[in-house]
């Protein structure tokens, strides 16, 4: 067997890190302990041939990216979800500074994921997202989304969701920016083939 590059062996290491300080940070073990939501990794679950092609568990994720696959806690039928991550140095647009395209793929991942769960066949698409920005995000950020179904009716879902800054070592929590989204279950989907790659995709 070939040895493992030290890039590789340090690239892992610090992976881990990221890890183990999301894992014990308070707001994920308040989390953890609450009965009203589930723990889960679900781009972990994202099947193999898919997930070069994903854009969260392919392009944005990584070292320097999305830098571990964002831990979730989520309530039942899209009544709340939190997603905590760190974003690393290149994901930026200006120097030091996230790309607020960034900012908006990850409203449309959590929004869609909390609305998704409301519908009746979990299956939605995008059909709005309007996003206000507060502040910018300076790269190698712990960040906190929340988002939770605002409204259902019938194939129509409608979200809100807020990122802020996780706090760190006492810093109080900054406000980075809210949205607010609809999401559409498509006629038919209940018989569709994409409902069933789509679900396969997330076993």
């Amino acid at each position: 067997m070939g040895s493992i590059a030290p890039e590789a062996l340090e690239d892992a290491a610090q992976s881990a890190k990221i890890a183990a300080f999301i894992q014990n940070h308070p707001v994920a073990i308040s989390l953890r302990n609450d009965p009203d939501y589930t723990e889960l990794q679900p781009h972990l679950k994202v099947a193999e041939r898919y997930r070069a092609q994903n854009f969260m568990t392919g392009a944005l994720t990584g070292l320097q990216k999305i830098s571990v696959p964002p831990y979730v806690f989520s309530k039942k039928n899209g009544e709340g979800l939190v997603m905590i991550m760190h974003l690393g140095q290149n994901m930026c647009d200006y120097p030091e500074i996230v790309h607020n395209g960034l900012i908006a793929a990850l409203f449309d991942e959590g929004l869609a994921r909390c609305c998704f769960a409301a519908l009746p066949n979990k299956v939605g698409v995008t059909a709005n997202l309007n996003i206000e920005h507060h502040q910018p995000l300076m790269a190698d950020s712990y960040i906190v989304l929340s988002a939770e179904t605002t409204k259902l009716q019938g194939r129509k879902a409608w979200g809100y969701s807020r990122i802020e800054t996780l706090p760190i070592d006492g810093q109080e929590t900054s406000l980075i920016a809210e949205a607010r989204g609809l999401f559409i279950e498509p006629k038919q989907i209940a018989v569709s083939f994409v409902r069933n790659i789509y679900l396969d995709a997330w076993d």
